[in-house]
């Protein structure tokens, strides 16, 4: 197994030291803010384990533990049931308070979090190498073709991959002048795919969601997609893309309030960050990010020492210090991370190196 350093500031100490938290949440509030220093370099090593099925993961039956700056603490096989497992992650989570590996503790359950964090190595809904071969082809059963809405992609006779559908669609649709989100965001929407459905056509979620970009049923009527196409491929991505530039409508000018100021690299690299977050998340939650009293304050942190953090890092410490706030929670913190891992999964694919959202 490789060893991997990963970057650590000192401990964080207060009043409950050593001791064990009501609720994992305490762990969040009390994380300064400057613990975002390298978080998404971090975190992203910890879930690359868990997507790829490599480092502490290359067992799946493994919790791995993680803590306020996505630093890696240690991780525990499975025992023979979720209860069985969780008591003995909390039993760990102890442990390594009481060696002083962590400040404090808190206990979790198989419905609330702990802390530290402990994460599932086994995510049998996402397996990257098979939907990027969803989205790359050459399966006929995966390629497109057809029109829609003034739409036309591929042909009959020589139908395309699913990514090919995307750019098709999104230059078209450009160049109609109906998108003005920056294009620098492409590969990110890309690689979205992997992680909404993996590109499976009649992919549904619990929570309502259809097809290759989980679209939500009020989502789809608003874009007057009759009800018998929903699933429909390419309504899909011109829907999603409609999204995006709604989204961009809401948040460009509350971001620009307060991360107007930064360098422009920084600052396009960061919006197109919240606006990925704001597809997974809603746009109203992330503009109150950023506007709102109560959950504003990192954001105004970061917008005032932006110099000693990467784009990156602000968008991961916007959220993770709301996390239990607004529905923000561990999902929302690894979409980030998740999104990019497939990204770059799939920018390193032969037939992707040259193109030209990749290249960015």
């Amino acid at each position: 197994m490789t060893f991997v350093l990963l970057a650590s500031l000192s401990p964080v100490r207060s009043a409950v030291a050593d001791t064990q938290l009501e609720r994992w949440t305490e762990a969040v509030r009390q994380t300064p803010y400057r613990y975002s220093l390298n978080f998404y370099r971090n975190l992203s090593i910890i879930r690359t384990w868990v997507l790829l099925s490599t480092g502490f993961c290359e067992k799946p039956d493994r919790h791995i533990l993680f803590d306020n700056q996505g630093v890696f603490k240690g991780y525990l096989n499975n025992r023979d049931d979720e209860a069985a497992t969780q008591q003995a992650i909390n039993q760990l989570r102890k442990k390594l308070a009481a060696k002083q590996k962590e400040p404090f503790w808190a206990e979790g359950s198989l419905s609330d979090a702990g802390y530290p964090f402990a994460l599932a190595c086994d995510q049998p809904h996402v397996d990257l190498q098979e939907s990027t071969a969803r989205m790359m082809g050459p399966d006929k059963d995966v390629l497109i073709w057809g029109s829609w809405d003034g739409l036309k992609v591929g042909d009959k006779n020589a139908p395309v991959p699913l990514y090919k559908a995307f750019i098709d669609i999104y230059e078209t649709r450009k160049a109609q002048g109906r998108y003005s989100f920056p294009d620098s965001i492409m590969k990110e929407i890309l690689g979205q795919v992997l992680i909404e459905s993996g590109g499976l056509k009649n992919s549904r979620s619990v929570a309502n969601a259809n097809g290759i970009m989980q679209l939500r049923t009020t989502v789809l009527k608003d874009c007057g997609i009759p009800k018998e196409y929903y699933l429909h491929r390419m309504a899909q991505i011109d829907c999603a893309l409609k999204l995006y530039q709604q989204n961009h409508r809401n948040l460009e000018e509350p971001f620009n309030a307060l991360f107007g100021k930064l360098p422009e690299k920084k600052r396009n690299a960061l919006y197109g960050l919240l606006l990925i977050q704001a597809y997974h998340g809603g746009v109203g939650r992330i503009t109150r990010l950023l506007n709102d009293e109560e959950l504003n304050q990192s954001a105004l942190y970061f917008s005032s020492h932006h110099q000693s953090y990467s784009a990156e890092d602000i968008a991961l410490g916007m959220v993770y210090h709301n996390m239990g706030r607004d529905h923000f929670g561990l999902a929302s913190l690894f979409y980030l991370v998740d999104v990019a891992i497939a990204s770059d999964k799939l920018c390193a694919h032969k037939a992707l190196k040259n193109l030209k959202y990749c290249a960015g």
